[in-house]
């Protein structure tokens, strides 16, 4: 076994930090501290105690969350949702479409996002409105309503409301 610069058995201090497991002392009580604490790294910083792996999430987690940024990005649900979604597009053979449903499946149960679109006269999208639906189908988690502006048929600006 390797000897410390004290000459004392155990871990060099050079090639790692060995932390006593401070459970029965709790949560580090200063700022800027770290403590191992049954199991895990816990942190206090000037927004309080925190451990990376009890705050954060796995890759499956992430990929399945109901977000608009995951569900609009790729049209629909993507990695992580079940296999099966189904989409509806009405109304049904119009080149202008007014409404996009993703469905959890063909039975139209349980909605995971849907898109309203609504058009100015010379058929440019004037409003586009998402909303992500919880688990339940039913919930509406987020809505992000874009309303745009044009010059012609030229996008001049477009302003996002979330609610």
């Amino acid at each position: 076994m390797p000897v410390t610069p004290d000459r004392n058995a155990g871990t060099r201090e050079e090639e790692e930090l060995l932390l006593d497991d401070r459970t029965a002392d709790g949560n580090p009580t200063d700022e800027r501290a770290v403590r191992y604490v049954a199991g895990r790294f816990v942190f206090r910083d000037t927004d309080g105690v925190y451990s990376l792996r009890a705050d954060s999430i796995s890759d499956g987690q992430h990929k399945a969350l109901r977000h608009l940024v995951h569900l609009a990005e790729e049209g629909g649900p993507f990695e992580g949702f079940a296999s099966g979604a189904f989409q509806e597009t009405l109304p049904a053979s119009n080149p202008f479409p007014t409404s996009i449903i993703w469905w959890e499946s063909a039975a139209k149960l349980k909605k995971i996002v849907e898109e309203t679109i609504t058009y100015n006269a010379n058929k440019t999208i004037s409003i586009d409105e998402w909303k992500v639906y919880d688990v339940d189908g039913v919930t509406i988690l987020v809505t992000a309503t874009d309303t745009i502006t044009y010059s012609g048929v030229f996008e001049l600006s477009r302003t996002r409301v979330l609610t």
